[in-house]
């Protein structure tokens, strides 16, 4: 098979750092060497693995997106830059006829579905890559479906913890909240309890120390109106390698799709990954 190119955005931060590394060492991929990145880096450079990659900010992303189409004529972006960015990269892909998988939290969700749907650009687009973790989120949706109502007059308490430097609250807690709610819970995700001091994830949590710049923990408690049952449940990911594999694997499913001749569909989630669909 032939290589993949892809372009990782999002670089000098911690998770394109991390998707950076494992592509370097990935025979199915070839790796561009320019990073879409923030205004506010200082840095025009990074050098990962003895790999340079030159970032390129915003006001400059339009003259040089003519370049690296011509020195790469077909790749796939992986995006995880910034929550404030969602919604201009998407635009930015789409315009310029990029096929794009994005990890990237936050922003204006129906308008980033609007924009590729509408575009003639596909995209696979998740709050979370982790694969079993999406697994996890298709099974409490199934509840949801299939017993709405079960936990009605229950209280709902959600608490996630993540590495300081995350900005949003969880894109996958405020989506499990909507299944909560369909069960019968009445919670506002305004109300979901975000974690970044790293004593209290370090001392309370008991978050591994090494993992404290790289963490998801999450936990959603369901407690009946008298006190007398109580459901728990938890997923807790250290470091960042789970969500690797699933942006990797979301890559080639688009880029299986970018050569199927009958595919009209533009707009995946995890759930066509795991689906194959």
């Amino acid at each position: 098979m032939d290589k993949i190119n892809i372009m990782i955005n999002g670089l000098p931060g911690n998770v394109a750092k991390k998707m950076a590394r494992f592509a370097i060492s990935d025979d199915r991929f070839n790796v561009v060497p320019f990073s879409l990145t923030g205004q506010e880096i200082e840095e025009n450079a990074v050098t990962i693995d003895q790999t340079p990659f030159e970032l390129v900010r915003p006001d400059k992303r339009d003259e040089k997106i003519t370049r690296i189409k011509t020195q790469f004529a077909a790749f796939i972006a992986i995006d995880y830059t910034h929550p404030t960015a969602v919604n201009s990269n998407a635009l930015f892909y789409t315009q310029n006829q990029i096929p794009f998988v994005m990890g990237t939290t936050g922003g204006d969700r129906e308008q980033l579905k609007r924009v590729v749907k509408n575009s003639s650009t596909p995209a696979v687009i998740a709050p979370n890559m982790a694969q079993q973790v999406v697994g996890f989120q298709a099974m409490m949706e199934y509840a949801a479906n299939t017993f709405p109502g079960l936990f009605e007059g229950y209280t709902l308490e959600v608490v996630e913890s993540h590495q300081n430097g995350k900005a949003d609250t969880s894109g996958t807690a405020k989506a499990m909240v909507g299944y909560f709610n369909k069960l019968g819970a009445n919670f506002d995700v305004n109300d979901i309890q975000m974690v970044r001091d790293p004593e209290v994830q370090k001392k309370g949590w008991g978050i591994p120390k090494e993992h404290l710049t790289g963490h998801g923990w999450h936990t959603y408690t369901l407690q009946s109106p008298d006190g007398s049952a109580l459901f728990e449940f938890k997923h807790n990911i250290n470091g960042r390698d789970i969500y690797v594999s699933g942006t990797f694997d979301a890559v080639l499913f688009l880029k299986g799709k970018l050569i199927d001749p009958d595919n009209s569909k533009k707009f995946y989630t995890m759930i066509d990954v795991l689906n194959k669909e």
